[in-house]
This record gives C-alpha cells, structure tokens and sequence, in this order.
C-alpha cells in the first residue's frame, strides 16, 4: 500500500507556517542612516568609530509597598513586561534598614534592560507615542545628564503608554528610564539623543522618518 492507514482519530498535522522575519526596527535605520553622518559632521569625526550610539536603555520602578503588597508587585511586572516587550527581574534589597521594616532580599522594585532591536523599538514608541500623551509636557530638561553622556528622565504614571490597560492598574506609579550611550561626555550625548528625536526642553524636536 502506498499509503499507511492513519490511526483512528488522528489528525491530520497541519505544515509548520513560514516564519516572516520582523522588519528591522526604523530607529536604527534611521541612526545609521542619517545621524551617525549628521554628528560627524557636526562635531568633526573622521574615524567613525569615535561616533556615539546608545548602548542600553534601563527601566526602573521602584516599589516601596512591594513588601506588603504582592499582587502589586505581580501587576507591575506584567505591566512593565508589556512596555518594554521583555520579562523584567524583580530588585531585592541588598541589606536590612530596621527603621523601614526591611530585610535582605525582600522585593523593592522592578528592572528591565534593553538592548539591540528592541531597544530601539522601545525608544521609537516612547518618543513617538508615549510622550505626547503627558500632560502639559513642555521637553525634557537637558540637565539630568551624569557627565558621561548618559541620561536619566522620571515619569510619574505609567497611563502614558498605551500598552497599560487602564482596567488592570493597581497603583499608578512613576518610573526612571536612564539611557546609555557610548558618547563619554554630556554634549555629545545629547547630540545623539536629540538627533534620534528625544524632544528637549528649548529646542524643536526632530522628526524621525
């Protein structure tokens, strides 16, 4: 018999369906494109590997109540998970403070770090579709820089992203994002941000693509 008989109430085992490869992310595009030759221009590079990129993007909340509330440290794992498109790690105290009722180990807060495709994913959303939904936003303050080229900005509710599904907030909460970059001092990183269309206070934002 050319054909085996299947057995009885088995299937029929559908092929594997073609796995489409996701589009590269257009914030990189865009860098390589068209920022790495504006800031060699700009700041007079000829080797362009002294020219900045951004490293890693880190997202921070911190949870004071996390140690009496479990449900909403489970909440904002979930929640953090969903803007970042990566599973974040929970923080643990590193010592015990008597006076805070905390001991070693005890969960303070929730981390995520970004690297390569996705965080530029991520940087695209937040510049694009993130920030405009601030209240009264007027630009990012160009003082929080640390004198290595890396910025750090706070956000006081997490409503800002549109992956957060309003229903399923336990607490609004704010969180840090530091964004790291390669460029060792503060103007040349905030050349590389601007570029990338981060919206500075006192200056026009860049249009991305």
């Amino acid at each position: 018999m050319a054909d085996k008989k299947k057995k009885k109430g088995q299937a029929d085992t559908p092929p594997p369906a073609e796995q489409v490869p996701a589009p590269p992310p257009r914030l990189r595009d865009y860098y390589r494109e068209t920022v790495r030759p504006k800031l060699a221009q700009e700041f007079g590079f000829d080797n362009p590997h002294r020219l900045p990129q951004l490293d890693k993007i880190v997202i921070n909340v911190g949870l004071g109540e996390a140690t009496k509330n479990a449900k909403l440290l489970d909440t904002t794992v979930e929640e953090l998970a969903a803007i970042a498109g990566q599973k974040p790690v929970v923080t643990r105290a590193k010592k015990a403070i008597s006076n805070f009722s905390l001991r070693q180990g005890m969960p303070v807060g929730v981390r995520v770090t970004l690297r390569g495709a996705r965080m530029f994913e991520f940087l695209d959303r937040f510049i694009n579709v993130a920030v405009p939904r601030i209240r009264d936003f007027r630009g990012f303050p160009t003082n929080s820089f640390d004198g290595r080229g890396n910025y750090t900005l706070g956000i006081k509710e997490q409503m800002i992203f549109p992956e957060i599904d309003y229903d399923k907030v336990e607490k609004i909460h704010g969180m840090d994002i530091t964004f790291v970059t390669t460029a060792g001092r503060d103007d040349l990183g905030m050349a590389l941000l601007r570029e990338m269309g981060m919206p500075f206070r006192g200056r026009t934002p860049v249009s991305v693509g």
